[in-house]
C-alpha cells in the first residue's frame, strides 16, 4: 500500500498533525495531493475531539515548493480550468476549520507552500525555513490565497514587496515582516508543544474566540464587537465556562465537556 499524499496523524491531545506527505516531489501540489487536503480538511471539520491542528512535512528540507508544475506542463487551457475549483477547496481546506491551526516550516514554503502556511492561523518556522510567492515569474499569481492572506498578515506595501519581485526570504526576515510568529530551532517541536497548550484550554472558548477574531477582521469595530458579544453569549452559557468556573474554585484542572 502506498502512503497517503496527506497523512493525518492523531495525538492524544487532541492535536492532528497534518502531514504534507509527497517526497519524492517536495510536497508539490498535485491533482491527487490537493484532493487528499480536501479530504483531510473535511474530516478534522466533522471531528469535535479536535482542538489543534499542526502542519507539518515529511521532507526534511522542504515544507511545500507550490503547485505541481511538471503536471501542468502537458496541460490545455481546459484541463487548468478543470482543476481550479479543486484546488481552491484545497487551499481552503486549512483556512475554514474551527480549531486554531499552525504551520511548522523547517525548509522551502514556496508558492502554494506558502499559501498552505499563510492559511493557518500561526506559522513557527525552523533555521531552514524559506518563503516566496513566485508566481508572477512563471506567468500567473497566486491563486491559493497569497495575494489576500499575505497582505492581511503583513500588510499592502510589504505584500507588494514579495509578490512583484518574486524574491524568496528567509525565516529570520519572515520573522521581522511579521509573516512568521515564532523563529525557533526545531519548529515541529514548537509547533506540536503550543498546539498542546492550546488544546488544555475550551475547546469551545477557544473555538469561538477564533470565530469572533476572523469575523471581525473586515468590519468595523462596532460590527466586531456585536460578533464578539454573540460569541461571549455562546461561550458563558456553555458547559465549559461552567466546569472551568468549578475547576477554578475547586483549584483543579479543569475537564472540559466541550462539544461532546
Amino acid at each position: 500500500m502506498t502512503d497517503p499524499l496527506i497523512r493525518l496523524d492523531r495525538h492524544d491531545s487532541g492535536v492532528a498533525e497534518v502531514v504534507l506527505n509527497r517526497p519524492e516531489a517536495m510536497n508539490a501540489v498535485s491533482t491527487a495531493m490537493a484532493e487528499a487536503l480536501t479530504t483531510v480538511g473535511e474530516e478534522l471539520r466533522a471531528d469535535t475531539s479536535v482542538r489543534a491542528v499542526v502542519v507539518t512535512s515529511s521532507h526534511e528540507k522542504a515544507f511545500c515548493v507550490g503547485a505541481d508544475l511538471k503536471e501542468r506542463d502537458g496541460f490545455s487551457d481546459d484541463d487548468l480550468r478543470a482543476q481550479r475549483p479543486g484546488n481552491r477547496l484545497a487551499y481552503r481546506a486549512l483556512y475554514d476549520l474551527a480549531v486554531p491551526t499552525i504551520a511548522a516550516v523547517d525548509g522551502h514554503a514556496l508558492g502554494g507552500g506558502c499559501e498552505i502556511a499563510l492559511a493557518c492561523d500561526l506559522i513557527v518556522a525552523g533555521p531552514r525555513a524559506s518563503f516566496a510567492l513566485p508566481e508572477v515569474s512563471v506567468g500567473v499569481i497566486p491563486g491559493g490565497g497569497g495575494t489576500q492572506l499575505l497582505t492581511r498578515r503583513i500588510g499592502w506595501s510589504r505584500a507588494a514587496d514579495l509578490i512583484f519581485t518574486a524574491r524568496r526570504i528567509t525565516g529570520e526576515e519572515g520573522a521581522r515582516l511579521g509573516l512568521v510568529d515564532r523563529l525557533v530551532e526545531d519548529a515541529k517541536g514548537e509547533a506540536l508543544a503550543l498546539a498542546d497548550t492550546i488544546a488544555q484550554h475550551s475547546p469551545i472558548g477557544v473555538r469561538n474566540a477564533k470565530t469572533a477574531m476572523r469575523g471581525g477582521l473586515d468590519v468595523s469595530v462596532d460590527d466586531g464587537l456585536d460578533i464578539e458579544d454573540a460569541r461571549w453569549h455562546d461561550t458563558a452559557f456553555s458547559a465549559d465556562r461552567a466546569e472551568g468556573v468549578r475547576a477554578f474554585a475547586e483549584k483543579r484542572k479543569p475537564s472540559w465537556p466541550g462539544l461532546g
